[in-house]
């Protein structure tokens, strides 16, 4: 996808999934989730590609900006991890996204998320979530390793995700509990 048509769909998910965004300028300049999206595109590529400059390793300066995009915004994700299209994170503080986390298309993360590791990584070296299209995670959750969330969940505020989520279904509790959606 050409990049104004990508920062234009990036702009119109936030708008079209927070009733307070007003418009693309505003929503431009203040929306942190957002920031730290964009800043992920550079660092991702940054830590796919093969060229190095001549002080540091691509890899060192993607983990370099990523951390100062941290700094900024309050969102870390970690360049590895891979993020589909039309993500929204809302608010956005504490959001942490780990290196082999994958993220599909048209999820909503809201602050203090943590798609996180547990140990040393399972089968094929997964170490963090994947989650499937359309996923919801609610404020202060927690998904940890290498689980897989099925596309269409929602996963409840503060839940504690040890255990894949089937697709479909809502996932609350600590540890969570996957139900087939109602």
């Amino acid at each position: 996808m050409h990049l104004v048509a990508r920062l234009r769909e990036d702009l119109d998910t936030v708008r079209s999934r927070d009733p307070a965004a007003r418009g693309r300028v505003e929503t431009a300049l203040v929306y942190s989730g957002l920031h730290a999206v964009w800043a992920h595109r550079v660092t991702s590529r940054l830590w796919r590609s093969g060229l190095t400059p001549r002080l540091l390793g691509a890899r060192a300066w993607a983990r370099v900006l990523s951390q100062l995009t941290r700094s900024l915004t309050g969102v870390e994700i970690h360049p590895g991890a891979r993020l589909g299209a039309r993500l929204f994170i809302d608010h956005g503080m504490g959001v942490v996204i780990g290196e082999t986390a994958v993220v599909g298309d048209d999820c909503t993360i809201f602050h203090g998320v943590t798609l996180g590791g547990k140990g040393r990584g399972g089968a094929l070296g997964r170490r963090h979530p994947t989650l499937g299209d359309g996923v919801m995670i609610g404020a202060g959750a927690a998904v940890l390793g290498g689980v897989t969330v099925g596309s269409g969940s929602v996963i409840g505020a503060n839940a504690v995700v040890t255990r894949d989520v089937p697709p479909g279904s809502i996932a609350v509790g600590v540890p969570a509990v996957s139900h087939p959606e109602l």
